[in-house]
């Protein structure tokens, strides 16, 4: 598999927690109360947290040759 492939996929993997973390936060402010209010938003921060690290190793890693 090329890099270029494996940063797709890693990119995919980052837009999915962004997603997930967004449907969670939404979740936990509508639906939820108290304690488990706040474990589901705890989770939702830490799927935001995770998904800027891999945009950042994405967007800092720069462009990737196309041959190989």
């Amino acid at each position: 598999m090329s890099t270029a492939m494996l940063n797709m996929y890693i990119s995919f993997a980052g837009l999915l927690l962004m997603f997930i973390s967004a449907g969670a936060s939404l979740l936990a402010r509508t639906k939820l109360s108290g304690i488990l209010s706040k474990i589901v938003l705890t989770f939702s921060f830490c799927c935001m947290v995770v998904s800027g690290l891999i945009v950042l190793y994405i967007v800092v890693g720069g462009p990737t040759s196309t041959h190989e």
